[in-house]
């Protein structure tokens, strides 16, 4: 701590009286015991006052011209920004109407003249310790507010890493499972449709072995954002299903609608022309797709789609490769 520095000061309060030898008498004693005080002779100009730089108290006569205590302290009281601020009325009225009235309009406490300075400061030191208080449970609030916002983003953040594979920045396989799941389940209630695309790069094993494992890397990311690009509904999803192998779950969609979308991931393949040289059904990555489509029954399972879609995705590689076909369901 700097010795040369100003002594820190016990608050900042603002004394109201339209009478300036009661300002100054107060004004002095409190200044000498270590508080930072300012005065206003009326109402309005304490008001300003106020709005320039808020007290951590006010004291506050009764009896003044234009607008007395009571109408100060509802103004003070009807405003968001200064509603806080506590208010200690200073008065020669001793009646009980008078005080009561003080604690009605917003009042904290209620001092009469002529008055004790030990009095008076005593009650200042007791709303002023409650005002350290409360600052400082509103600042353990909002610190608790900001560690549980970071900490929910945090665990948001961790729940995307769990669902995402890392290489390819798409859904990974245990994404895939529990959205086959709940998307079964769905479709089992509204009797429609769910269909499911099974994705192979063709001699992907040749091409890591032409173009080594940083080069097969790249392949399957840019593989696996040209088929996520291509599937566009916000209720599908698209997964890395293992090694070279991707998955795409099609809500609400039959066969012929899913072949549209194969389609589309075919074109998209295309257009990348990624080079290929040792596969033997193009100079480019090619794709090998099997289709399903099932209305979910009591009768049938997740696996069910899942094995359909693999039947197919092989007929496909049996027929030559760098196409789609779809399971004939019977």
């Amino acid at each position: 701590m700097n010795p040369n520095s100003p002594p820190e000061s016990k608050g900042n309060i603002l004394l109201i009286d339209d009478l300036p030898e009661n300002l100054k008498l107060l004004t002095d004693l409190l200044t000498d015991l270590g508080y930072t005080v300012r005065s206003a002779i009326s109402g309005s100009r304490a008001i300003k006052s106020v709005r320039a730089k808020l007290p951590n108290i006010i004291l506050l006569d009764i009896q003044m011209p234009e607008m007395d205590g009571y109408q100060v302290c509802q103004t003070f009281k009807a405003d968001p920004d200064l509603c806080d601020i506590p208010i200690l009325f200073i008065s020669a009225l001793d009646e009980t109407f008078d005080k009561l009235k003080a604690f009605q309009v917003g009042g904290v406490d209620y001092i009469t003249k002529p008055f004790q300075i030990e009095e008076v400061v005593a009650r200042l030191e007791t709303h002023l310790t409650i005002q350290r208080q409360k600052k400082r449970l509103q600042d353990e609030i909002e610190k608790r507010k900001e560690t549980e916002l970071a900490l929910q983003e945090a665990n948001r953040k961790l729940e995307l890493l769990a669902n995402l594979d890392g290489l390819t920045q798409i859904a990974n396989r245990r994404r895939f499972d529990d959205f086959l799941s709940l998307e079964w389940q769905h479709h089992k209630r509204e009797q429609t449709h769910i269909a499911l695309i099974l994705i192979d790069i063709d001699y992907f094993k040749r091409y890591n072995d032409t173009y080594g494992h940083q080069g097969g890397d790249d392949c399957l990311h840019r593989v696996a954002q040209a088929i996520a690009k291509a599937a566009q509904r916000a209720t599908d999803l698209v997964a890395r299903y293992g090694g070279e192998e991707f998955a795409v779950i099609l809500s609400g969609t039959d066969a012929k609608g899913a072949l549209k979308v194969a389609d589309a991931i075919q074109t998209a393949i295309a257009n990348l022309a990624i080079p290929h040289q040792s596969s033997d059904v193009s100079d480019r990555v090619t794709l090998s797709m099997g289709i399903a489509s099932l209305m979910p029954t009591s009768e049938r399972s997740p696996q069910d789609l899942i094995s359909c879609a693999d039947q197919a995705m092989y007929a496909a590689k049996h027929q030559g490769r760098n196409r789609a076909i779809a399971f004939k369901v019977t």
